[in-house]
């Protein structure tokens, strides 16, 4: 038994090495130029890869068991049963990479299995004995309680990495005559009335920007933001603000079915939509524009900081947005890249938004802002953050309301990127230390791990949201970050058990982020 699990152990983290590892190169594209230069750049694109990373660490526990076995084992029987490994592989790459595998492929995967059996029916002197079932799962918590300590060294890392020149740009901000004369539609779809609604449009009316329409998208006309925004036309009549209607629904995502039109009715190339609770400088749009003089910028997003209600709940809400959901993003722009957007931003052009297919493509799907970053990156697009970040204003609540939104956007998360879900457990440092702390050999350890945790957890906090975003809310409410942090890991648990979800008083199940309306319980007669 011992032999089976040791040599398990080398098969399955060598072949999920080498699959994670030939996954990553798909992405990286194949290399053609052998120049010093070309050479270093591939690599240090590779570096920003996190599959390379999971290859790299598969293979190296598969190497040190390799080794194991040989101080165990005679090497005759180490290599023929260590060649299950392409048996492995063979699996791997048709279940995981989509290969087809022929009869004569499957014929040398039976007369392999054949000959690792043949070798193991001869006599071996026995592995040395394990450790207890206590001892090694003492020990496996005390590596993995390691990893989110590292996400939040990762954090820093990345906080430091993008506030430091956009900071530097925000203080030093010289935008290009050329990049202010693109003319601009802001399309606003709005549902209902968020705090302090006239505040967060009037924003977008006091724009420094030469050229530029509001589009305020609503499926009803009594809905009650609709005289905000007359009072909003009024109020600004040297703007080009229009209201439009859409009765039209075409599909379960009323918000992106209202997009569909709002886009066809923009007069200019170069589209903004914003969540209808985003507030903004006076030169948000200068900031965006100046983004698209790239060429190869497909979308603009950004981060985001909130405003205070003095509401406990609203305050603990943007606590996790700003220390938590802002920090995963930075950790994901170092990693790969920025492949998606956030509400709090989403902008791009006409084209690019034809090239995948318009906002039609997206009329079922939940998470729209993350599907509409993917797609465009998918296209070679670049995503790029704004190197500001805008303002939310973030709704008192109780805190049932604030868990059924936070388990909402978990079980969506987990639809469109079930493997970056689960990852997530180790973004949760505060239930790996108390795990820890509980099976540590002394007290000392286990204090260590929960001193750890807080240093990390709030040095990763001030990087992103005090000193980063500048977030006033974070700054004055510091303490309430570790109780966030225990409401969100009970929260991702809850959403791998359940697929249904209620948004703007609707029912829907998911299905790989597509939405399907549930239909209401006839009554009883």
């Amino acid at each position: 038994m011992r032999t089976a699990v040791i040599l398990a152990l080398v098969v399955v983290t060598g072949t999920g090495g080498e699959i994670c590892l030939t996954h990553a190169m798909k992405l990286l594209g194949e290399v053609h130029d052998f120049r010093p230069r070309a050479i270093f750049s591939f690599v240090m694109r590779a570096m920003r890869v996190s599959w390379l990373w999971i290859a790299v660490l598969l293979m190296a526990a598969s190497f040190f068991s390799f080794l194991a076995m040989l101080s165990w084992f005679p090497v005759s029987f180490v290599i023929p049963a260590t060649s299950l490994a392409y048996v492995a592989g063979a699996f791997g790459a048709k279940i995981f990479l989509g290969e087809q595998l022929n009869a004569t492929r499957w014929a040398g995967i039976f007369l392999i299995c054949l000959g690792v059996g043949m070798a193991w029916v001869d006599n071996l002197p026995a592995a040395p004995q394990f450790p207890s079932i206590f001892t090694a799962l003492r020990w496996a918590v005390l590596a993995l309680a390691l990893g989110p300590l590292f996400y939040y060294l990762l954090g820093i890392y990345s906080a430091w990495r993008f506030f430091r020149l956009a900071h530097r740009h925000s203080e030093n901000v010289r935008v290009d005559a050329a990049a202010s004369a693109i003319p601009i539609s802001i399309l606003k779809p709005l549902r209902g009335l968020d705090p302090s609604a006239y505040e967060n449009f009037a924003s977008f009316c006091r724009q420094d920007y030469p050229q530029y329409e509001i589009l305020f998208g609503v499926s009803d006309e009594d809905d009650p933001c609709v005289p905000v925004v007359q009072k909003l036309i009024a109020d600004f009549p040297g703007r080009s603000i229009r209201l439009i209607v859409i009765a039209e629904r075409l599909g379960a995502n009323g918000k992106v079915s209202n997009l569909c039109r709002m886009a066809r009715e923009a007069r200019h190339d170069l589209l903004a939509i914003t969540d209808s609770d985003v507030r903004i400088e006076p030169g948000y749009l200068r900031s965006v524009a100046e983004m698209f003089r790239a060429p190869q910028v497909g979308g603009v997003t950004a981060l985001y900081r909130g405003h205070d209600n003095l509401q406990f709940v609203a305050a603990m809400d943007c606590v996790g947005s700003s220390a938590a959901f802002c920090g995963a993003a930075l950790v994901a722009r170092e990693l790969e890249g920025v492949k998606f957007m956030m509400g709090s931003t989403m902008a791009t052009t006409k084209q690019r938004l034809a090239e995948i297919g318009g906002f039609e493509a997206m009329v079922d799907l939940h998470s729209d802002d993350y599907e509409l970053g993917r797609r465009i990156a998918e296209r070679g697009y670049r995503i790029e953050l704004l190197p500001e970040p805008v303002w939310m204003a973030f709704p008192s609540q109780t805190l049932g309301q604030y868990l059924r939104h936070e388990l909402r956007w978990a079980i969506g998360i987990r639809n469109i990127r079930p493997g970056g879900h689960f990852g997530m457990l180790f973004t949760h440092g505060l239930p790996w230390a108390i795990a820890a702390a509980c099976v540590a050999p002394s007290a000392a350890i286990g204090a260590a791990y929960l001193g750890a945790y807080l240093v990390l957890r709030f040095a990763m906090a001030w990087a992103v949201g005090v000193w980063g975003l500048r977030d006033p809310i974070l700054r004055r409410r510091f303490w309430l970050l570790p109780v966030r942090d225990l409401f969100s890991f009970f929260v991702w648990l809850a959403s791998f058990g359940m697929n249904r979800i209620e948004w703007r008083g609707m029912a829907f199940t998911l299905d790989k982020g597509r939405m399907v309306p549930v239909a209401p319980r006839a009554g009883r007669g």
